[in-house]
Order: C-alpha cells, then structure tokens, then sequence
C-alpha cells in the first residue's frame, strides 16, 4: 500500500475537495493520496455563497451554491498552481447531486474562466468514465476505515461535549485519535478488521475516562440530505447552537447512509456485481455492529444498525422513497423516536424535490403515527433565507413540550 508523506510534495496533482463531512474528511483524505495526487480538504468559508451565485443559477441549491463557491474562490486566491489543479467531487451517481453536480462544476469553472482546470470524480454509476479516479484497494481500505472511524468519534463527542466538567477534555481526546489514526492511514497500517474493532474499544473507552456532570439535557436528533446533516456550513452550525442552548444533538453515521445506497440502489438492480454487493453490504453490517457494541459498552447512546433500525421503522415507513437519500430520512426520525430520543430537527435545502418528497412529504404522517412519543420540525436553508427565522425554528422544537 502507498505510504503517504504529506511533508514531501512529490505528487503530481492537487486535488481540491469542497468540504461536505466535518468529521470524515480529516480522514479520508487519505485515501485519496496516491503517487499522482495530493488531496485538500477545502476550508474557505469567507464569501463562498456570493462567489456560488456568481457562477450558478441561483435556482440551485444550497450544497451546490457553496460547492462551487468553494471551489472558485479556492482557484481565484492564486494560492494554487492550475497547471497542477485537479477537483474531485465524489458522489453516489443517483438523484439529484449524484448525478448533476459534476456537470455543474464544469459548467461554473467555464464561466468562471478555468474551463482548462479538470474535474475528476468517483461514483459507482459509471458518469463520465473517463475521468473516473481509480479506485484501488489501498484507497478502498483507507475509506472504509475513514468512514467508521469518523462515525464513532463524531458520535462520541456529541454526545459527551455537552456533559464535559473540565472544558476541552473532548476534543483534546478527539484530537488525539484525529492523529492517531491519521498515522495509521497514512502508513497504511492497522486497517484490518480486527485492528479497527479493536480500535473501536480502545476510543470508546478513551471517552468514557472524561469527567461530565449529570445534568439531564436534551437530546435533539438531526435528520436530512448528508450535506446538511454533517457539515457545519450545510447547516448553520446548528451543533454548536443546540449545545449553545443547552441541548445535546446526535446526527447518524455516515455507515448507515452507506448501507442504506447499497440496499437500495445498487442491490435494487440485479447485475453481475450484486453477489459482491451483498457481500459488501454484510460486510459493512459487520463492522457497524462493532462500532454500536464498542459505543453501549460504555452507556453512549447510538442509533441501532441499519437492519435493525430497518426492521424497527418497517411499520411507519415506506421503502419505495428512494430517490437520494430517500426513505433514509424517515427512518431516521422514526428511529431516533423509537429510541428515546423525541425531538428531531430535519435540515434540507429549500427547494430540494427529492427531500420534498422523500424527507418533508411523511414528517407529518410520521408525526402522527408516533404522536405522544415525539416531534419532528423542519426547516429549509437557502441563500435567499434567514438564519433568524432558521434558528427560530430550532428554538421552537427546543421549548415544544
């Protein structure tokens, strides 16, 4: 497996990646280190929207107007030599983002006057196949890993930074298995399954060492297309102002919308591929139900594995949603009340249809159907809209009895 030195810049290509997941990107960069290509997560946050509305139609949505934005402003800051400038966009190759957001790309660094900077991409759809990123088995094995390893620390400190005595004992915990597993992804070592569920009780464990207070607060669950679930900018900080509030949130792994494509989109059509799709999928079960052991080990709540969270909503929900992330949504919010967890905030971009229909079209019904044990709020994010009346709305889902 190539070894990765980020003090040594022997790579070929920088590949700029709009940032999309807070907690998974500072690891999964790595797996798309190669001996070509050298990733940055993008951290420009500064005038993005205006830069976004400057080279897409603003009918667009929310993630692609920051995306974008991202992206150009990254290229207009000359930090970056564009004869060496590459942008991935990786994407599942379904409705809606998954299938446009590279022709959308293209199309505003055109305008934009950098129609000679290349954009590369990696979905499992086969959209434009001749400037697919390759996939080896060191990067599959560095993503898997990146993407459990983010759903474990990203739900641990949710969880416990709220509760913590001593200010900064999280992250500085956090922060420590950052690096660890940083060094471990970089030297390609440690990757086996054994190794990372050994892992998992390890970080667990870790957390569980962090003095809190035994102050009853609320928990909020967070729902909604993957953007606004797991990347600050997609969602106003809305972590942060629950915890400002006096709330603890919990947002669902990554490894559940993963098992989730696999189940509905690509073991939906029967192909060659699908036996290695079913192997995959009980694979990613496997590993999951590790992680969910290794959090209850140490009394941490987390949302059930996907088939039993599956198996739990079956009654409420119908898995003929599937455009996006689809009936997701609402397994979600049905889990996370089955759970115990009552309130749950569902974020989406104004305008989104796939979320009108999937997302916001059963809130109401799921509402009913569980009414007595919970209560689902949703609220739109656009350019064009207020984060006053944003935040009102969280507000209100905070002080609902």
């Amino acid at each position: 497996m190539y070894k990765i030195n980020e003090q040594i810049d022997k790579e070929k290509y920088i590949l700029l990646i709009p940032s999309m997941l807070d907690f998974h990107f500072p690891l999964m960069k790595y797996a798309f280190y190669s001996k070509d290509y050298r990733p940055i997560i993008l951290d420009n946050e500064d005038g993005i929207i205006d830069t976004g509305l400057k080279y897409v139609n603003n009918d667009m949505c929310y993630p692609a107007i920051c995306n974008v934005g991202q992206i150009v402003a990254s290229l207009q800051s000359g930090k970056y030599d564009l004869k060496r400038v590459r942008v991935l966009m990786a994407t599942a190759g379904d409705a809606c983002r998954g299938s446009n957001y590279i022709t959308t790309i293209k199309r505003a660094l055109k305008k934009a006057g950098f129609e000679d900077v290349p954009v590369v991409n990696i979905n499992v759809r086969g959209i434009e196949k001749s400037e697919t990123l390759p996939v080896s088995i060191g990067m599959a094995k560095r993503a898997i890993a990146s993407i459990y390893y983010g759903d474990i620390l990203m739900l641990l400190l949710n969880h416990i930074h709220p509760y913590e005595l001593n200010e900064g004992d999280t992250y500085r915990i956090y922060d420590k298995w950052i690096n660890l597993i940083s060094n471990d992804l970089r030297e390609g070592r440690n990757l086996s399954i054994h190794k990372i569920k050994r892992r998992f009780i390890e970080i667990s464990d870790d957390f569980a060492q962090i003095p809190i207070n035994n102050i009853n607060k609320q928990r909020i669950g967070i729902v909604g297309e993957i953007f606004h679930k797991f990347s600050h900018l997609g969602n106003w900080n809305l972590i942060k102002y629950l915890e400002d509030q006096g709330c603890e949130s919990h947002t669902n792994g990554v490894s559940w919308y993963l098992m989730y494509y696999v189940d509905t989109h690509l073991l939906s059509e029967k192909t060659l591929l699908s036996p290695m799709y079913s192997l995959a999928q009980k694979f990613f079960g496997n590993m999951q139900k590790s992680m969910i052991r290794a959090i209850r080990k140490n009394g941490f709540y987390t949302m059930d594995d996907f088939f039993s969270l599956k198996e739990q909503v079956s009654p409420y929900i119908s898995f003929g949603f599937n455009i996006g992330d689809g009936w997701l949504v609402g397994a979600e919010c049905a889990g996370h009340i089955l759970e115990g967890c009552p309130k749950v905030m569902a974020v989406q971009s104004f305008g989104c249809m796939p979320m009108q229909t999937c997302g916001k079209g059963i809130y109401t019904k799921l509402s009913r159907d569980l009414a007595g044990k919970g209560f689902i709020t949703c609220s739109e994010i656009d350019h064009s809209g207020s984060q006053q009346n944003y935040f009102n709305r969280v507000q209100m889902l905070i002080d609902w009895k």
